[in-house]
């Protein structure tokens, strides 16, 4: 997404920092996880990148220091939709009706950045008779039922000061600045196509307490070259010429959210009370070796066992998880409700992906559930099919 490479990069990308530290180095991951491919062959010969996370002592940013964004360009391949769960929906829905009454927006223009097939924003448009603009080199029109009928416009494109003439009430991006090497860059783009409007800010992002603190240690993946806690992403706003008005965790402290205002204004919110962060690196490689090697010992039992294991989610965390621990026969294939992922196959292991209703016939005898969040839906979702299967999730330490 950025021009600008920062491998063996000693300065912090967000705070420019040199107070640099190494946190864990982690070899041949996916370049893409949400890229799957056609054939297995395909699969097994995906591009693989390298992880070589280094943390900032002074405004708590993870970065990975390896990353080359030569390697990466987002099209029409690109597929990470998650808006096929109803428990992702709930929340998206909840997260825009929230967004259209603290604006006010009825009426209004909403222009959002990395709007994928434009669910969300098809949602914001709904919610308050809204107009919206949505940018993603990687949109494929017609795709997504949830745009029918909303005033939508979308643009094949990065978002930028070139699009200045296009203004907004509501400038939102969930999940795209943490794809980018320069996150600073990119922000101040974005403040400079605002201009003088009083356009307010909502950014998305995954968070990085939760993987350092937690072990969500499925969310590192080549795509992340950024890695936010409340402290860096308050950071980078404010360098770039914003007021942060609320920053909070969202999707049981999976995400943060980040509410804002173009302007040098003081912010209107003081920050919170860091954990400590560099605590939480100094031990995060040990734990996520730990953590690798539990699994891999769980998986060997079930096969030693004659079990069949699937495991359900085709995203960033089942493909990440399926390429740390080197699995090969342990899981039989991985299970998906995205229908456009349905029968293709994962890149570095090969797995192939099927929508839950295979499992009717599969029937296996164990399922992994990667994120808790949705483990109630598959239990629904199994239940529904007649099958009763053991169901193994990767809880939160």
């Amino acid at each position: 997404m950025e021009e600008e490479a920062i491998q063996g990069q000693v300065h912090c990308p967000v705070c420019d920092s040199d107070d640099i530290c190494e946190c864990i180095r982690i070899g041949q991951v996916p370049v893409y996880c949400n890229v799957l491919h056609e054939t297995r062959e395909a699969a097994l010969g995906a591009p693989m990148g390298e992880m070589d996370l280094r943390f900032c002592a002074a405004c708590g940013h993870l970065f990975n220091a390896a990353f080359d964004p030569a390697r990466v360009d987002y099209s029409s391949e690109y597929e990470n939709s998650l808006h096929y769960s109803g428990r992702f929906r709930a929340y998206a829905r909840s997260l825009a009706e929230d967004l259209v009454q603290r604006h006010g927006l009825h009426g209004k223009t909403i222009i959002e950045i990395a709007c994928g097939q434009g669910d969300f924003l098809a949602l914001l448009c709904s919610l308050g008779g809204n107009r919206g603009i949505g940018f993603d080199p990687s949109h494929v029109p017609g795709r997504s039922e949830a745009v029918g009928g909303a005033d939508l416009t979308f643009v094949q494109d990065y978002y930028s000061e070139t699009y200045g003439d296009l203004k907004a009430d509501l400038v939102c991006c969930r999940h795209a600045l943490e794809h980018m090497a320069n996150p600073g860059s990119f922000l101040s783009r974005v403040r400079r196509a605002i201009g003088k409007d009083s356009t307010a800010v909502f950014f998305e992002v995954p968070n990085a307490l939760f993987t350092l603190r937690d072990l969500g240690i499925w969310d590192i993946i080549y795509e992340h070259c950024g890695y936010f806690c409340a402290g860096s992403l308050r950071a980078v706003f404010r360098r770039n010429g914003f007021s942060v008005k609320r920053i909070q965790s969202e999707f049981g402290g999976q995400f943060l959210a980040l509410h804002a205002s173009p302007g040098g204004c003081e912010d209107e919110v003081e920050a919170a009370a860091a954990p400590d962060l560099a605590q939480l690196v100094r031990g995060f490689a040990a734990h996520y070796r730990s953590k690798v090697e539990t699994w891999r010992g769980t998986l060997r039992r079930l096969r030693a066992d004659g079990r069949r294991t699937v495991l359900w989610g085709a995203g960033s965390k089942g493909v990440s998880f399926v390429n740390a621990l080197a699995v090969s026969e342990e899981i039989g294939l991985l299970v998906d409700l995205n229908p456009h992922k349905d029968g293709r196959f994962v890149p570095g292991t090969g797995h192939r992906v099927r929508t839950p209703g295979y499992l009717a016939d599969y029937r296996p005898d164990t399922v992994l559930v990667m994120n808790p969040l949705y483990e109630e839906e598959i239990r629904r979702d199994l239940q529904d099919m007649g099958l009763s299967p053991q169901i193994l999730v990767d809880r939160p330490r």
